[in-house]
């Protein structure tokens, strides 16, 4: 049986609104219904899922995630439309949409997308909450120890780093060690990890 969750149901169409409210409340669900993403985002709602009617194609709920992404609102999101195309389909899951629905009639459809959306959206929060961290820690770091860490990422060595930068390889190894003490790396490795994790971040938003 499929946990109930709270659906931020997003349309222009009030009739259809109003039929995808019913169409929740009689999955066992909660509704909570808006006409335009000014009045989705002035809510802010901290949880649940966002069902958007995706209009213009392709284009409605990607902008809708690019808005929620700028206000920090972060939702999962499922598109509908009533003639869902592959080219709105792509470009709204490109955006950051984990599914795109023909306008649900029935319970079984919706009830499969919600359960698909809630697992990808544990695993979207997960990527996001390391991807934080690593940024934070990161946040730590000087300019000079940032530049370090962004050219150990790309395989740099030490010599290669220090001529990159026109300084000497031991100054390299001092703001290595030091960018290692502040991001809790204990290796190299570790901290490539975490600069690979901050740049999630941005993926995620995008």
């Amino acid at each position: 049986m499929i946990d109930r969750v709270t659906l931020h149901i997003l349309d222009g169409d009030s009739a259809r609104r109003a039929q995808l409210a019913r169409l929740a409340f009689a999955a066992g669900h909660h509704a909570e219904i808006y006409a335009n993403a000014e009045e989705l985002l002035s809510h802010a709602p901290s949880g649940g899922i966002v069902l958007a009617h995706d209009d213009p194609p392709g284009e409605g709920v990607p902008a809708l995630i690019g808005a929620m992404m700028r206000a920090g609102q972060w939702l999962p999101v499922i598109a509908v439309a009533e003639e869902p195309t592959t080219e709105a389909v792509v470009s709204t899951i490109k955006a950051g949409a984990l599914d795109y629905l023909l306008v649900p009639e029935q319970i079984a459809p919706l009830n499969e997308a919600i359960s698909r959306a809630s697992r990808e959206a544990e695993t979207h929060r997960a990527h996001r909450a390391r991807a934080a961290e690593a940024r934070q820690r990161i946040s730590r770091l000087s300019l000079r120890e940032r530049e370090v860490l962004d050219r150990l990422a790309e395989g740099c060595s030490n010599k290669a780093i220090a001529r990159d930068l026109e300084i000497s390889p031991r100054t390299v190894e001092i703001h290595r060690m030091k960018m290692m003490g502040k991001l809790g790396a204990r290796h190299a490795a570790e901290a490539v990890r975490l600069r690979i994790e901050a740049t999630g971040l941005d993926g995620l938003a995008a």
